[in-house]
């Protein structure tokens, strides 16, 4: 592939007025590398629906319903392995990366379903601010080969993208103040946060830490004030797209 298509969309993506023309070249520089489909996410706030993040994408024909229905971002590798990667990466790179993983099977199996919607690989590019991760672009479709110089270019494609598009949607200025949550975990913390994504209960924490079935519970509690999160469940997806756990 030219590298002078990507080096292009850089230069031209800052002239554009709107977020159709930015969304336009982006598109245009996709097809030129074969990519079928994509997406510039940001990533959530503690109270945020996530059907309310993409910036922009385009994904097979009721993959997103099935990936919502199915719950899939509580395990999907590729969204996981963003929370510690500092720069892009291969989707099947972040399965090798859980292959030790107790979910491995079901990540098994969501990327299966993906692959029999035409999502056969693709690659993910992180974008981070000072609050931690932001968002990133996904791009997928048969599989692609992109050259190390290509993937540096692209995690600079992601970035030029995402801010671009939070600026002419007027959201760039309050992006860094409003995702800031405390993500300062205690030892004992990280320790049942762990066990509460495991599926453990506060019984079964409790025997194993030698500790309080109340004491665990207290921990739990604390550990929701500080994300934000309204339960349990919520308290363990909002630790996945944090990276607080894998």
């Amino acid at each position: 592939m030219s590298i002078n298509h990507i080096i292009q969309f850089l230069v031209v993506s800052r002239a554009c007025r709107t977020a159709e023309e930015l969304v336009a070249e982006l598109e245009k520089l996709l097809q030129t590398y074969k990519f079928d489909y994509y997406g510039v996410v940001r990533n959530p706030k503690p109270t945020e629906n996530p059907m309310t993040l993409v910036l922009a994408g385009r994904w097979p024909a009721k993959w997103p319903e099935l990936y919502i229905s199915k719950k899939f971002v509580l395990i999907d590798p590729t969204v996981r392995h963003l929370g510690q990667a500092q720069r892009g990466f291969r989707w099947r790179d972040a399965m090798m990366a859980f292959r030790s993983d107790p979910h491995i099977k079901r990540m098994g199996r969501m990327m299966t379903e993906a692959h029999r919607y035409g999502l056969e690989d693709g690659y993910n590019f992180p974008i981070h601010g000072r609050s931690g991760l932001l968002g990133n672009l996904s791009v997928g479709g048969k599989a692609i080969e992109l050259s190390p110089v290509e993937m540096t270019l692209f995690d600079a494609v992601a970035r030029q993208a995402f801010w671009r598009l939070m600026e002419l949607t007027k959201q760039a200025g309050e992006l860094e103040a409003a995702g800031q949550v405390d993500t300062r975990m205690t030892r004992r913390e990280m320790e049942i946060l762990n066990y509460l994504a495991e599926g453990m209960t506060s019984n079964e924490t409790a025997k194993i830490l030698e500790i309080s079935n109340h004491t665990v519970d207290w921990y739990v509690n604390g550990i929701q004030d500080k994300l934000n999160a309204k339960n349990r469940q919520h308290v363990v997806a909002l630790a996945f797209r944090l990276g607080l756990i894998s």
